[in-house]
C-alpha cells in the first residue's frame, strides 16, 4: 500500500478567504505550499531578511513611526514553519532592530516602555500561534491515520467481495453443471423409459396408453425447465465462443422459450476476449436485464447490443415494453443486482426510459477499468 502523503496545510482564515475567484487565494496558495517544501534554513533565512529590510524601512521613516507590526510577518513565517523558539528568538531580534533604528535615526530620548509591551505582545502571539499550529499538525496525523485505516478496511472489504463473486459465481457453475449433467440426463432417461412404456401400453389398454402419454409430457416439460435453470446458472457457450457467444444464445433461447422477438446485435472484428469474472458479470447484467424485460415489461421486442469503441466495452438492453414506473420499481431487486454486478467490475450502469416506450439498460466498461476499479476510486 502507498504511503499516505498528507497535503501542505492552510490555515483556516486563510482557506476560508482563498477561494478561486480571490486574488488573495491565488497568491497565497501557491506561497504557502512553496514555503512547505522549502527547508526549514531556507525560511530562517528568508524571515531574517525581512527583519533587515523591515528595518531598513523603519530606519528611513524615522523614529517617529513605529514600524512594530510590520515586524509580525517574520516572525509569523518563523514561528509557524521554524517552530517556537525561533520565533521568540525573531521577537527579540525584531524589537532590538527596532531600538537600533530608532537610534540611528536620532531619537532623542530612548524610552524602553513601548518596545518591552512590543515584546511581550510577540511573545504572546508566538505562543499562541505555535499552540494553534501544534494543534493543527496533530489533526493532520490523526487524519492521515485514520485515513491509513480506511485504506486498509477498503482493500480488506475488496478481497472479501471479490472471493465472495468468485465464491458465488464457482457454486453457480457447478449447479448448473449439476442441473444439467445429472438431473436432465436422469429426467431423459426416465422421459425414455415413460415411451416405452406408452409404446407397450398402446397396444393393449387405450386409457392406460393415454395417460403414460400425459406422463411422457410432463416429463418432458420437466426437462426443458431444468435446462433453462441450468442455461441461467451457467452459460457453456460463454466459457467456449466468449461473451458475443453467449448473448446470441441468450437471445435465441428467449425468443424460443418465450415467443418475444429477441436480437443480438455485436461487430464480430471488435468484440475480443477479456477477463473471465468480467465477461461473466456482463452477462449476468444482460440476463438479468432481458428477464425483467419479459416478466414486468410485458415487451414485445428486446434488443441486446454489444459494442466496443475507443477503448470502451458497451452492453445495451432495449425493450419496448412498459419502461419503468416509479422511484420503487427504479430500484428493485433486478436494478440492485444488475447495479451492484456492474460496480463489481468497475463498469457505470445506467437505466432511463426509452422514447416513446420502454426501457434501456446501459453498462459502459472502461479501458483499463476491472474488479479494483471502484475501490481505488475511493481510496
Amino acid at each position: 500500500m502507498d504511503t499516505l502523503v498528507s497535503p501542505p496545510f492552510v490555515p483556516p482564515a486563510i482557506r476560508e478567504k482563498s477561494s478561486p475567484e480571490s486574488w488573495v487565494g491565488r497568491a497565497v496558495m501557491p506561497a504557502n505550499i512553496a514555503l512547505e517544501k522549502a527547508s526549514r534554513v531556507s525560511v530562517m533565512v528568508l524571515s531574517l531578511i525581512w527583519i533587515g529590510l523591515v528595518g531598513l524601512v523603519d530606519y528611513w521613516t524615522g523614529y517617529d513611526r513605529s514600524m512594530l507590526i510590520f515586524y509580525l510577518i517574520p516572525i509569523t513565517l518563523g514561528t509557524w514553519f521554524v517552530g517556537r523558539n525561533f520565533g521568540m528568538f525573531l521577537s527579540g531580534l525584531s524589537v532590538g532592530t527596532s531600538i537600533l533604528t530608532d537610534i540611528a535615526s536620532g531619537i532623542p530620548e530612548v524610552r524602553y516602555w513601548n518596545p518591552a509591551v512590543g515584546l511581550a505582545s510577540y511573545a504572546i502571539f508566538v505562543w499562541l500561534l505555535a499552540r494553534w499550529r501544534g494543534s493543527l499538525r496533530q489533526m493532520d496525523e490523526r487524519v492521515r491515520l485514520r485515513t491509513a485505516d480506511l485504506q486498509e478496511e477498503i482493500l480488506e472489504r475488496m478481497r472479501i467481495e471479490k472471493e465472495m463473486a468468485e465464491v458465488t459465481e464457482r457454486e453457480r457453475r457447478r449447479l448448473g453443471h449439476d442441473l444439467h449433467d445429472s438431473l436432465c440426463q436422469h429426467l431423459t432417461g426416465t422421459a425414455l423409459a415413460a415411451q416405452v412404456l406408452r409404446a407397450k401400453l398402446n397396444s393393449k389398454l387405450a386409457e392406460e396408453a393415454v395417460e403414460a402419454g400425459k406422463l411422457v409430457e410432463l416429463v418432458e416439460e420437466g426437462i426443458d425447465l431444468t435446462r433453462s435453470l441450468a442455461r441461467g446458472l451457467f452459460s457453456p457457450d460463454l466459457e467456449r465462443g466468449g461473451l458475443a457467444a453467449a448473448l446470441e444464445d441468450l437471445a435465441h433461447s428467449t425468443e424460443e422459450r418465450t415467443g418475444i422477438h429477441c436480437e443480438f446485435h455485436h461487430d464480430e472484428s471488435q468484440i475480443g476476449s477479456g477477463d473471465a469474472a468480467v465477461l461473466t458479470q456482463l452477462y449476468r447484467i444482460a440476463q438479468e436485464a432481458v428477464a425483467n424485460a419479459v416478466k414486468h415489461a410485458r415487451a414485445r421486442r428486446i434488443v441486446v447490443e454489444l459494442d466496443a469503441a475507443d477503448g470502451e466495452l458497451t452492453l445495451n438492453v432495449f425493450d419496448d415494453g412498459v419502461g419503468l414506473g416509479d422511484a420503487s420499481e427504479t430500484h428493485g431487486l433486478g436494478l440492485k443486482m444488475m447495479r451492484h454486478g456492474a460496480t463489481l467490475i468497475g463498469a457505470d450502469f445506467k437505466a432511463s426510459r426509452q422514447n416513446p416506450a420502454g426501457t434501456i439498460i446501459s453498462c459502459v466498461l472502461p479501458q483499463g477499468a476491472g474488479p479494483d476499479r471502484k475501490y481505488r476510486d475511493e481510496i
